[in-house]
């Protein structure tokens, strides 16, 4: 009997073949190599600021040094971001690499040109509250400092997703992402304790550990930014 079985009523019953790589474990194992294969890119790319990193001491007077190594954390997270979007779940189908390579020569301008302007940003908000006891202001100001500073690691989040995701003009991407602060906050909330997993992770065990879990987190943020993406897909994209 090829594709049908014959049952014993003379009737003819189709038989459901599953194909190689479409069974669960072969799902899981594609999920992994992408998952690997992207945290080796990323880290590939990021190498030359990590090595810059290394050389740099924890005094506050390298701030603005750090924040030239992590130039290139931008376009890596959104490159990353495109290839975990566009993952194939065929063990047949991988092409991890490809992907991000696209997403890396796609979306590296697109990415610059929001992420310098908010690493800037959240370079001189660390620099002041690192010498805020010499500014005698009132201790309420770090706590505002702090608060604009995680707002605007929300909003780079939402930002991120959809530089990769979505090809508009940086100011659309700007007001799309403030506009989906309040308007998912679901997904904004999401993003919110992903940013506590990480800080959680680098102050209590080492600050390579998110890096390690890079591609983990960022499967969860794409997750945790569904609606965003649908409404995106929907209301703003022809």
């Amino acid at each position: 009997m090829s594709a049908a079985q014959t049952g014993s009523a003379g009737t003819t019953l189709p038989r459901t073949a599953r194909l190689f790589g479409d069974g669960p474990l072969s799902r899981a194992c594609a999920l992994i190599h992408t998952l690997l294969t992207v945290e080796g890119l990323l880290l590939l790319t990021l190498a030359p600021g990590l090595l810059g990193l290394l050389f740099l001491g924890t005094d506050p007077s390298n701030l603005p040094l750090a924040a030239l190594c992590l130039t290139p954390l931008g376009p890596a997270l959104s490159a990353a971001l495109y290839a975990l979007h566009h993952r194939g779940h065929d063990l047949t189908e991988l092409r991890p690499a490809r992907s991000y390579l696209r997403g890396l020569r796609l979306n590296s301008a697109p990415a610059l040109r929001i992420w310098l302007p908010l690493l800037a940003w959240l370079t001189l908000i660390a620099y002041s509250l690192t010498h805020f006891a010499a500014t005698g202001l009132p201790g309420w100001w770090a706590v505002l400092l702090g608060v604009i500073g995680v707002g605007a690691l929300l909003w780079g989040a939402h930002a991120l997703v959809l530089t990769a995701l979505f090809t508009f003009r940086t100011v659309d991407t700007a007001r799309l992402a403030g506009y989906y602060l309040l308007r998912h906050g679901r997904a904004t909330l999401g993003a919110a304790s992903l940013l506590v997993v990480t800080t959680a992770a680098t102050v209590w065990w080492t600050e390579a550990l998110p890096l390690l879990l890079a591609p983990v987190l960022l499967l969860s943020l794409l997750h945790t930014s569904r609606p965003i993406i649908v409404e995106t897909q929907e209301d703003f994209t022809a």
